[in-house]
């Protein structure tokens, strides 16, 4: 190019040295990076939107699954605390197949078919893509999770009234199931053993939370406070008392909510560590 025609593109007698000069390299300056927030909405808005197409029948699974559970267990226990722990680990059983098994499975195939390249290119930061997938499979376990606890109550004939506690649980069982999940998603060297690994841990929740603990050994007793879900499970039977202790209800869910941040801060960590490999 000419120093006429430069001068001409660049709208000004200045030759194109002064202008790089004064305007860096003279290339356009890049928009700036999103910010969490609104990144996150958008996440979470395109996910959920994803979800309700492809996962409705996955949730009507789970929630099939879970009301299947408290039938079979219905001529075994008959009340007391055996059933609160019955109807609350199936409660939050749908939270762990959906949050954990599918987030899981999400996040492999996402690393396996390379979408987490298309959302590397992406100005937005990856707390808000973990966070904002996160949210949208914790949201849509909702409908399932009422579902069941309203059946659970009234086949084992247990109160309704403090059923409200769902607002918190769901939501802090919801992001520690799926930052658990994330995390098996995005740190399998292959897309199988996350599924595996969702799998797995779905039954984890299966077993350790729907079971009544009383009878259990002692190594047994240890895995399931090592579980997230557990102290999700834990809150809900609690109100279930007659006289419900709430002061152990908070306590069960902060640590829920802490464990729910642990675990997405680590999600977030294996994502960026996935996304530049």
């Amino acid at each position: 190019m000419s120093v006429v025609s430069a001068r001409a593109v660049t709208g000004s007698g200045t030759p194109p040295e002064e202008s790089a000069a004064d305007g860096g390299d003279g290339a356009a300056p890049l928009a700036p990076r999103a910010r969490l927030l609104p990144a996150l909405g958008a996440v979470y808005r395109a996910q959920l939107s994803r979800a309700r197409v492809a996962r409705i029948p996955l949730l009507f699974v789970a929630t099939f699954q879970s009301v299947g559970i408290m039938v079979l267990l219905r001529g075994v226990v008959s009340g007391g605390d055996p059933a609160w722990s019955v109807v609350s680990g199936s409660a939050v059983l749908v939270v762990a197949f959906v949050a954990l098994n599918l987030l899981a499975q999400y996040f492999g195939q996402l690393r396996a078919g390379g979408g987490l390249d298309h959302y590397a290119t992406l100005p937005v930061p990856p707390a808000a893509v973990v966070l904002g997938a996160a949210a949208a499979y914790a949201s849509f376990t909702v409908p399932g999770t009422v579902v069941t606890a309203v059946t659970g109550c009234l086949l084992f004939h247990l109160p309704l009234a403090h059923l409200w506690v769902l607002v918190a649980v769901v939501p802090l069982s919801g992001a520690a199931l799926s930052g658990l999940g994330a995390v098996l998603g995005l740190l399998a060297p292959r897309q199988e053993l996350a599924t595996l690994g969702g799998q797995l841990g779905m039954s984890a929740a299966l077993l350790l939370g729907v079971l009544p603990a009383g009878g259990m050994p002692a190594p047994v007793t240890w895995a399931r406070d090592l579980l997230p879900s557990t102290y999700g499970v834990e809150a809900l039977a609690r109100t279930f008392a007659p006289h419900p202790d709430w002061l152990a209800v908070a306590a069960d869910l902060g640590i829920c909510a802490a464990v729910g941040v642990l675990s997405l801060a680590v999600a977030t960590w294996a994502y960026r560590r996935a996304a530049v490999r």
